[in-house]
């Protein structure tokens, strides 16, 4: 598939993202994590997807999943190179979360979809974006205290795509963004009720550990 393909594939997915809470829970009892890591030189795509008791955030499950990378690193698709294991990691979850967040953009995203709005639409499943860098849009300076805020608008600014949050004090923020089937402010308060004191909410954190296989990731898994 070539990247006029994958490109009209973004447009059509994106029309058929759901912006708006479309779920069943008022308070989940298990919350997601996703991230994905690379190895051997990025021929291998590690996906890891983590379940987390809420609001205690025990760790329930996680399933690592790795598959051959299909497509190379291109900016602004990069959620087509991820997906496949991320799927095959999903199926392997026993205990699915009512909510999953992702690393990485959800509409925060040129052609509104990233990896978390990808993914949520594969799943059908509420999605949230949480990346660590913004990929697209602007937004105002953000004052260096812990929640502060600033919502994300699109080039044009008429539309706003995701907010900014600092998570932790004198940490760069992070761009969130709705990926499916969730608002804006929903978003936004489900990660930061997943904040326990480092920059990442605690299911990123814990699938960033795994995904990575760093060294935290024993320490994660002995005191969770």
């Amino acid at each position: 598939m070539n990247l006029a393909q994958l490109k009209l594939q973004q447009i059509e997915y994106a029309e058929r993202i759901i912006l708006r809470d479309d779920f069943a829970f008022k308070i989940p009892t298990m919350i997601g994590g996703a991230d994905v890591g690379f190895e051997e030189g990025g021929k291998i795509t590690r996906a890891a997807i983590v379940v987390l008791a809420y609001p205690n955030f025990e760790l329930i499950e996680y399933k690592i999943a790795k598959v051959p990378t299909t497509l190379p690193y291109i900016p602004g698709y990069l959620s087509f190179r991820e997906y496949p294991a991320l799927l095959a990691a999903w199926q392997q979850i026993t205990d699915k979360p009512q909510l999953l967040l992702v690393d990485g953009q959800g509409i925060a995203h040129p052609r509104k979809l990233g990896i978390a709005s990808h993914l949520g639409l594969l799943l059908d499943i509420p999605t949230i974006g949480v990346a660590k860098k913004k990929l697209y849009g602007q937004y105002a300076p953000l004052a260096n205290e812990l929640f502060a805020y600033q919502p994300l608008f699109n080039k044009i600014g008429d539309e706003q795509i995701g907010s900014v949050l600092r998570s932790k004090v004198k940490c760069n923020p992070l761009f969130i963004s709705s990926g499916h089937r969730i608002s804006q402010l929903s978003a936004l308060n489900w990660v930061k009720a997943c904040l326990k004191g480092y920059r990442l909410p605690e299911p990123t954190r814990f699938a960033d550990a795994v995904a990575s296989n760093k060294p935290v990731l024993q320490k994660l898994l002995h005191h969770s």
